[in-house]
């Protein structure tokens, strides 16, 4: 009996949600696809019946929610939500007479809702910010883990998913398909420099007293690293050195640093390992080890070097370190409900995994509140709310020259801290906290005011 309830109501699911599984059409046969809802009920997805019973997969937000919901038809399968949840979409839990009635009429039952965790006044927000450019936004609540927003740009409309499909699938240079929010792996640039601090504070209980005089440039074994146009920073502090977003003092701490205890702590905060996400993911990398050089250490501690990172992954990070420490479990299905909203199942809030100590959060908090109060990221500062975060630039070549990845990572209302928000812009030709902070700062003020 065990084997049997396992396999109705755990491998059914697996079953269902199969792509390749035939059984999908037999249950599409008998329920009409339930309803997407963003958590106020806004609808995202949801099918249309004809006059003559045929059925269309709609989108009442076009491209904003393209990577996230997703889509589903019969030419191009399902992605994203719509492929996640295909059990719960096409299981009906509608009263037991109306089935009865429903089956005497030879009708369809409508299949169950599910609500996201998704607000779409934000989402839209994030779209409209992210406008042409290509990159990803991410917002959730660090002390619950709920998924807010998820963005990804170029995006496309699911409404046209179909007929648009060889054009999608075929164009390597934009990846409409990709989810860069999940999948996108880029250099991290200064945000990295979070993690090279929170190394260097537990190898140095003394590191309050960090001193860094710095002329703008430091050279270790025939290599120079610059700080951004050459700027010379002078003395600094470990506050200060983040605040300015000093390559140079960053890199110097790089060469003191341990290479086992350095790749430790990356891993503690989930490079290399399997990230918690019902969505496809990259998994981020980090390469230090024994055999890495000096000019490795130094390009690594300023986030350049071989590291790659999604800004999903990223927005995991600053909500740990917004939450005390303690990453919950990120999640994106508030619950599931009947379609007259009677609530089947629901998600709660739960502690994925402590990434560091309450002591180590509140000081990178406190640096990170320093970068909007006097640092790269002033543009935050004297809002409504408050705001923590990190910028970075992270440079690459191609053959028409330089181009930077901008970087925004960063939490509001540090006291009691309430969105986090990750933002990556592609190839960017200046300073990137001049392109990720504003396009941060219009998702936080549509949320805010």
């Amino acid at each position: 009996m065990a084997y049997i309830v396992y396999f109705n109501i755990v491998r059914a699911k697996t079953i269902v949600n199969s792509p390749y599984n035939e059984r999908q059409d037999a249950f599409a046969d008998r329920v009409i696809r339930g309803n997407i809802a963003d958590r106020n009920g806004n609808v995202l997805a949801t099918t249309e019946v004809a006059e003559d019973g045929s059925e269309v997969r709609s989108y009442p937000y076009g491209a904003a929610f393209a990577h996230v919901v997703g889509f589903s038809n019969s030419a191009a399968g399902k992605s994203g939500l719509e492929s996640i949840e295909n059990f719960e979409l096409l299981t009906s839990n509608s009263f037991f007479v109306e089935k009865l009635m429903n089956e005497f009429k030879d009708e369809k039952n409508m299949g169950d809702t599910v609500v996201t965790t998704l607000d779409a006044d934000l989402q839209q927000a994030a779209y409209n910010a992210l406008g042409s450019n290509k990159g990803a936004i991410v917002v959730m609540e660090p002390g619950t883990g709920k998924i807010l927003a998820m963005v990804s740009g170029p995006a496309y409309d699911p409404n046209s998913v179909e007929s648009n499909w060889d054009v999608l699938n075929s164009d390597d240079t934009n990846s409409p398909l990709l989810n860069r929010a999940t999948q996108g792996q880029y250099a991290p640039g200064s945000t990295f420099k979070v993690v090279t601090a929170l190394e260097y504070m537990r190898e140095h209980s003394d590191y309050a007293n960090y001193s860094y005089e710095c002329n703008g440039e430091i050279t270790a074994d025939n290599v120079t690293i610059h700080c951004f146009d050459s700027t010379v920073h002078g003395l600094e502090d470990l506050r200060s050195s983040m605040a300015n977003s000093c390559n140079s003092s960053f890199a110097n701490i790089g060469l003191s640093l341990n290479k086992t205890s350095y790749r430790k702590t990356a891993e503690d905060l989930l490079f290399n390992k399997k990230l918690p996400s019902v969505m496809d993911y990259s998994r981020s990398s980090f390469k230090i080890n024994e055999k890495s050089t000096s000019a490795d250490m130094m390009m690594t501690a300023m986030g350049q070097g071989e590291t790659l990172v999604s800004p999903y992954h990223m927005a995991l990070i600053t909500s740990a370190i917004a939450n005390g420490g303690t990453l919950m479990e990120p999640y994106l299905v508030e619950k599931v409900t009947n379609y007259n909203g009677t609530e089947i199942s629901k998600n709660v809030p739960k502690s994925y995994r402590k990434l560091m100590t309450s002591d180590e959060a509140s000081q990178l908090k406190d640096y990170m509140r320093a970068v909007v109060d006097e640092g790269t990221a002033t543009l935050l500062s004297g809002q409504s709310y408050t705001a923590a975060g990190k910028t970075g630039t992270a440079e690459y070549s191609l053959d028409d020259g330089e181009k930077t990845h901008s970087w925004f990572m960063g939490f509001t209302n540090v006291d009691n801290p309430e969105l986090v928000i990750s933002v990556i812009i592609e190839g960017y030709d200046g300073d990137a906290g001049a392109k990720a902070v504003p396009i941060a700062k219009q998702v936080l003020d549509a949320y805010y005011y």
